[in-house]
């Protein structure tokens, strides 16, 4: 499914919760813990039926996020019969890592081999800060049994947040050298009421890299075929076991190589993180619309997608997507 660029649109990032067994900071909604009741959020059955509509569009790769994913009840049954539907090449998923350990292996043999665990910092005390009270211990756990298990690859995705976890980050590129990780450093992006607001935290993915190379060797590495690597600039760590990765929104605009829609937890499509476009999906679903009358729907958020988006790193007007990232899963 090409889009007016010439994109080929085909991940799909679904969202089964808004709601967290974290407080992160810079993604907790202002009025705190989720509002949404269960009729709000999407039943498995419509998220069922939804991917099984943007399949017949073209869709073929899915990242399961939230929220977090494994808080919902039933999400190791809905993953598989998410790998039921004809069409699917690749079901990941994304996770803050508290219950990862618990539930590694039930995710594993529903058919899930790559996975995604978000981790802002290595120090258990500022772990704790940052996370609003989350145990540090819990998620190296999980990443350990995951490893274990043979998930691969195991991608550790680090938003770096200026004054608060720019002094970790040779501490998270040392993962890379030990274990067969991908970490990743994402620029913060200006999402939900904190971030669009102010763009003080904001620390460059430039130096970072800076950073890095002061004490380790980086080997760029050419994009992956199977573009399982998303937007991320990857490099490969001289002597190293794993992988270095870079995802820069504002400082490397990579809208030209975006393949990819949200759907949130409430059944809004997005077609662009800071696009104001949202498509209703919900309410034509509990309405009775036919699959083809989702697929018709599916394919007007490919056409309404923006070319790139309008915001850079030296630009104050941030106020561009007033979702928490909870609500849409990044």
């Amino acid at each position: 499914m090409r889009d007016g660029y010439n994109r080929d649109i085909n991940y799909l990032r679904l969202s089964v919760t808004d709601r967290c067994n974290l407080r992160c900071r810079y993604c907790l909604p202002k009025e705190g813990l989720s509002l949404t009741g269960r009729e709000d959020i999407l039943a498995y059955e419509e998220l069922l039926k939804i991917v099984a509509a943007a399949v017949e569009t073209g869709i073929s790769k899915i990242r399961i996020t939230g929220g977090e994913p494994l808080v919902r009840k039933g999400i190791i049954e809905f993953i598989s019969r998410l790998r039921e539907i004809e069409g699917i090449k690749d079901i990941s998923l994304t996770t803050n890592g508290i219950l990862l350990a618990s539930f590694a292996e039930a995710i594993y043999r529903a058919g899930i081999k790559r996975i995604n665990i978000s981790l802002d910092s290595l120090r258990k005390e500022k772990y704790r800060r940052i996370t609003g009270g989350g145990d540090l211990d819990a998620v190296l756990e999980g990443i350990e049994e995951a490893r274990r298990l043979g998930f691969s690859p195991i991608k550790i995705n680090a938003v770096v947040v200026k004054g608060f976890n720019d002094d970790e980050i040779l501490d998270f590129a040392g993962l890379a050298v030990s274990e067969p990780f991908q970490v990743r450093f994402i620029e913060l992006m200006p999402l939900g009421e904190k971030t669009a607001t102010d763009n003080g935290n904001y620390l460059s993915n430039e130096i970072v890299h800076q950073t890095i190379t002061e004490k380790y060797l980086l080997e760029p590495l050419a994009r992956d075929n199977a573009g399982t690597d998303g937007p991320a600039r990857i490099y490969k760590m001289s002597g190293g076991r794993g992988e270095i990765g870079f995802i820069s929104p504002l400082s490397h605009n990579f809208c030209h190589l975006c393949n990819r829609l949200r759907l949130t937890s409430q059944g809004r499509l997005l077609s662009c993180l800071l696009y104001p476009e949202e498509i209703d999906l919900k309410g034509p679903l509990r309405a009775g619309c036919t699959g083809e009358e989702l697929a018709f729907l599916i394919r007007r958020a490919v056409m309404v997608k923006p070319v790139k988006h309008q915001i850079s790193c030296d630009r104050a007007d941030l106020k561009k997507c007033r979702r928490e990232m909870s609500q849409i899963g990044g």
